[in-house]
């Protein structure tokens, strides 16, 4: 039998930065924070390790980093969201510190600040080099600790929204260890993090497979340009499930991209070289592996003896995949990194069906477009989150008759889910043609047939749909058919499928 719980307040899916900015922005309305795994494990802003942009420097200023955002999006940010990332980034910066983490600082106190890809010069805010997720994790999850309004839930996954007639969403079925629970809530907070895990590379918890997105499209709410996904160009090539990260860092450190030969390899491909967009550099790394070769990142000379003490997120992962950076050069390859897509919202985070919202990297707030600008992830899950809060807690309690939408979720047999992320990598990955994406929708449709309406399908399904219809190159997303960019940009926008997805 269904057990029901009745919340006179909010409930979050999903404990990473954004859920849990969320969360304490709801204050003092009662909250139920639902996590899949252990709070602060399996969620992808614990892995972070560049950390957050802001224009925190005297040099700086947050129309400077709005320019570098929108040019990084390739013409699909929405400037309104943009600007509200960027004025507020700072003060977000400083309100995490104020909670306990320990951002870099330089002698004079003010925060040391690292240059990363496509920024115009030095805004990254970091904790020990690499470590930047992680620390400012741990302080916001004491922080949600000792909040009174705020209940969590771990061991608990979403299978369903709840909607009643109207098409309003009334809470979420969830699966709470061997029990079914349908929890009623006055406003419901998707917050469930990113696709990689849909990927057979990816620097993603393996369990991050765009399930928000799925839940969302089976209740009707309309999905956002779900085509983009960031690929990093270093992830560390040790053959690990998921593959490390070589923070960006590095290069801004300078470390260089060589081949087998050690010869550069951005050289000539971009003025940026090594601190080319990501989507550049990571289309240069794919070409030469597919080449037959292999790629390195050579830090020895930037960095040496240093590297465990300026980077000892890296250097602990190259150590457990016996390289050791101080005297080797470190494989790497790209992997599935960030969704630029997403469920759509507003700027407080509010999606077009009553009742639910969505922050994070499953909802598109506009602030990346066709590609993220890099470290403007956490400044996102902490900026919006707290904006998705404050609205949800103003949401008010409407008692009806619900039902689940879509049914229960199906989980996919592992031989079938390790099928579709090897497909997923060589058909909907870097380089992507017609070809590819019609053969991986056909497998996709045989084995919804099969299967049922597996989460990970619905979402697979979204992706490669959006990338065979756009019928360009922009930003994080490449067809080798389609080669350039049409001269006006525009967002791919799907709606309710529940047809196709059961």
């Amino acid at each position: 039998m269904t057990e029901r719980i009745d919340l006179d307040g909010v409930l979050i899916v999903g404990a990473g930065l954004a859920g849990l900015s969320a969360a304490l922005a709801c204050a003092p309305r009662r909250t139920l924070v639902l996590s899949a795994s252990s709070l602060g494990e399996g969620c992808a802003s614990s892995w972070a390790q560049g950390g957050m942009a802001a224009a925190l420097g005297a040099d700086d200023a947050p129309a400077l980093h709005a320019a570098d955002t929108e040019a990084a999006g390739a013409g699909l940010c929405d400037p309104a969201a943009v600007a509200i990332l960027t004025r507020e980034g700072p003060a977000a910066v400083r309100a995490l510190a104020a909670l306990g983490a320990p951002f870099d600082r330089d002698a004079d106190g003010g925060f040391v600040q690292s240059l990363e890809a496509a920024h115009s010069r030095p805004r990254v805010a970091r904790v020990g080099g690499d470590g930047a997720g992680l620390a400012i994790m741990r302080a916001v999850i004491d922080k949600v600790r000792r909040a009174g309004h705020i209940e969590l839930r771990e061991n608990a996954r979403a299978t369903a929204l709840i909607q009643d007639g109207a098409g309003r969403v009334l809470g979420a079925v969830v699966q709470m260890d061997e029990r079914i629970v349908e929890i009623r809530a006055a406003a419901t907070i998707l917050a469930t993090g990113g696709l990689g895990g849909l990927y057979a590379v990816t620097t993603n918890p393996r369990q991050a497979r765009g399930e928000g997105l799925a839940l969302a499209t089976l209740a009707g709410a309309q999905i956002l340009d779900p085509e983009f996904v960031q690929f990093h160009p270093t992830a560390i090539d040790i053959g690990a499930d998921p593959a490390p990260l070589a923070t960006e860092a590095l290069r801004g450190e300078g470390a260089r991209l060589i081949d087998a030969a050690g010869v550069p390899l951005m050289d000539g491909r971009h003025p940026a070289g090594d601190l080319a967009p990501r989507d550049v550099v990571a289309r240069a790394i794919a070409q030469e592996i597919a080449r037959g070769g292999q790629v390195f990142l050579e830090a020895r000379a930037a960095i040496g003896a240093h590297f465990e003490r300026d980077f000892p997120a890296v250097f602990a992962a190259c150590m457990a995949g016996r390289v050791d950076p101080r005297t080797a050069a470190i494989p790497v390859k790209p992997a599935a990194h960030y969704h630029m897509g997403g469920i759509g919202v507003d700027v407080w985070g509010r999606t077009e069906l009553e009742g639910l919202l969505a922050v994070g990297e499953c909802a598109a707030t506009g602030v990346h477009g066709a590609n993220r600008l890099a470290s403007n992830s956490l400044l996102e899950a902490a900026v919006f989150g707290r904006r998705a809060g404050e609205a949800a807690r103003q949401a008010r309690v409407l008692a009806t008759a619900g039902w689940p939408a879509g049914g229960a979720a199906v989980d996919l047999i592992p031989p079938v889910l390790a099928d579709l992320r090897a497909r997923m990598s060589a058909q909907a990955g870097v380089v992507r043609d017609a070809s590819g994406l019609g053969e991986l929708l056909t497998w996709i449709g045989v084995q919804a047939r099969a299967h049922g309406p597996a989460l990970p399908l619905v979402t697979a399904r979204l992706v490669a749909q959006g990338a065979l219809e756009r019928r360009e190159s922009r930003g994080a997303h490449f067809r080798s058919d389609y080669p350039h960019a049409l001269a006006e940009a525009a967002h791919t926008r799907q709606g309710d499928v529940k047809a196709q997805a059961a």
